[in-house]
């Protein structure tokens, strides 16, 4: 799959997620066999462009493989500002948001608010698309709401925008993350343009990264809660699609040594303070599959500041656990 003149390495990618798809998620994934890898919402309000966070969540120095920024917005000047502002800081693909269903997102109108005015919608691609030398995607979800489906007419907004791919995300804003994600709008939107369409929304394992991609007709499909404590699922899916035949999979001394990588990125990116306290969050997500941590042990591992500590009790750990016993995402109650 290309995206403008950028040709993926396969059709998988990792979605934006605000608050975790910085540089080391990103990073992993890649090495993981993510196909792309796109950098959480960054605001486009020129007040915040600066600012040491704002800066930190594009921050790609030293990032593998293409470098993708997504911006949030609604006002066209701004967006298109914003999108100048990445690409001079080394942005290869600008992805717009108009999916986020957070509150205090759609509460200003942004993010999958925007689905509401088409006029806009249009007003905000084709400003963007012309400000920048570099490809623009578009992030959306299905429609607003079950009783307003507008993908399709957004979809054909965005190609004669200019827009380089768009993805679409099985949900409309009102169902947040509730329930099921559906295909037929997808396959909808990918039967009404020309342009490469990534199918987004529940996609947790091979079998049904296959399933989404074939009944779609999707060009790629993108995953963020399935790779949350799970980067590998990026290789697992890819080496089931080529050969139809399930991975290895991943024991408990590869998921140790994933975590500790992870951990020790997070606190070179962030300092060892913000990195440990960003690092909790993602130390559940690995461990929540595994079994249950003892309180105590879990709550020496949350309540520490010190990056030594942390590692330390992270890796002790995992002598909880019996290493002889299978271990399958797919057998587990936890939900990505």
């Amino acid at each position: 799959m290309k995206i403008g003149p950028y040709q993926l390495n396969n059709n998988l990618i990792l979605a934006p997620m605000a608050g975790i798809t910085d540089r080391p998620f990103r990073n992993l994934c890649k090495q993981f066999g993510a196909g792309l890898a796109v950098s959480e919402m960054v605001a486009s309000n020129p007040a915040l462009r600066k600012h040491k966070r704002t800066l930190l969540k594009a921050d790609h120095s030293g990032e593998i493989g293409i470098r993708s920024v997504q911006i949030l917005g609604t006002n066209p000047e701004q967006m298109a500002e914003a999108a100048q502002f990445n690409e001079q800081r080394g942005a290869q693909i600008i992805d717009i948001n108009m999916g986020c269903p957070a509150k205090k997102v759609c509460s200003v109108a942004a993010g999958s608010a925007l689905l509401r005015d088409e006029a806009l919608v249009k007003n905000i691609l084709d400003t963007v698309v012309k400000s920048v030398n570099i490809p623009v995607s578009l992030k959306i979800r299905t429609g607003w709401d079950k009783h307003s489906r507008n993908a399709v007419n957004i979809a054909r907004l965005a190609e004669q925008a200019g827009i380089a791919a768009l993805t679409v995300h099985g949900r409309t804003r009102a169902c947040a993350f509730k329930g099921e994600a559906e295909y037929d709008t997808i396959k909808q939107v990918k039967q009404a343009v020309t342009i490469p369409v990534i199918a987004n929304g529940d996609i947790t394992t091979a079998e049904k990264a296959q399933y989404v991609l074939s009944y779609t007709g999707a060009d790629a499909i993108m995953m963020g809660r399935a790779a949350q404590g799970r980067p590998w699922i990026f290789q697992e899916i890819q080496h089931f699609l080529q050969t139809g035949e399930h991975a290895i999979q991943t024991d408990l001394d590869k998921i140790k040594s994933t975590l500790q990588q992870h951990l020790e990125d997070l606190y070179l990116f962030y300092g060892d303070l913000n990195g440990v306290r960003i690092a909790r969050k993602h130390i559940g997500w690995y461990f929540a599959p595994l079994g249950v941590l003892p309180a105590t042990i879990k709550s020496k591992i949350y309540q520490t500041d010190s990056p030594a500590i942390q590692l330390s009790l992270v890796s002790s750990a995992f002598e909880l656990f019996d290493k002889t016993m299978p271990f399958t995402h797919a057998n587990t109650a936890f939900k990505y």
